[in-house]
Order: C-alpha cells, then structure tokens, then sequence
C-alpha cells in the first residue's frame, strides 16, 4: 500500500440528490466520521459502528448525577444519627422508603433510556 496521505491520490466523485447528500452527511456525522472516510468505509465493505448520541449521553449523567446526590443523602441519614436524633422514626423510616424507591426508579429509567437508543446508523 502507498504511505502517501490519501488526499494525495485520486477523489471519487458520488453524484447524489440534495436530499441524499444530507442523509450522507447526518450518516457520516452520526457515524463520528467525515463524509470521506464513512463513504470509503461503507464502499470497502466495513461495519460502521456509530458514536454515542451526545443528547443520551447528557441525560445519562444527569440521572447519574441524581442517584449520585440520592445515595449521598440516604448515606447521611444512615450514618449520621445523632443529627437526626430528634426526628420521628417513622417519619424517617417513611423518607428512607421515598429515597430508595427514587433511586430504584432512576435505575429503571437509566435502563430505558439506554435500551431505547438503538445506534443512529
């Protein structure tokens, strides 16, 4: 194979519409590729794998973020007894429910939220 960088060497021209040159470029974009190497991957016959979604991935750390926050709060009434030492327990015991069944829902949506995003290629 030549060492030359590829831009050096002949360009393939692809007639297209409007509507598929966008297609193309969302493809490529998606893909995490210029326009270049997702159209010379796809024509070499190679499996083109796409990038993490960066809205997924703002929502993910967002949710991580709560659960974050939710585990430390719960670890702060665990731990921390004498500062709630005045507190009813069944109150207590009631708001320790409330904080798990969150953090329980939080995993299920972290879950939906990465088995709905089926890869944008």
């Amino acid at each position: 194979m030549d060492d030359a960088p590829r831009r050096k060497h002949q360009p393939i021209r692809v007639w297209c519409m409007p509507e598929e040159k966008a297609r193309i470029e969302a493809n490529a974009r998606n893909a995490g590729l210029s326009v270049s190497r997702y159209l010379r991957n796809v024509g070499m016959g190679y499996k083109i794998e796409g990038v993490i979604d960066a809205n997924l991935v703002r929502q993910l750390a967002k949710i991580n973020g709560d659960q974050g926050r939710l585990g430390g709060l719960l670890k702060l009434w665990l731990t921390n007894s004498e500062k709630l030492g005045g507190q009813d327990p069944e109150y207590l015991r009631r708001l320790i429910h409330g904080v798990l069944d969150r953090i329980i829902s939080m995993q299920s949506a972290l879950l939906r939220l990465v088995s709905d995003s089926p890869p944008k290629i």
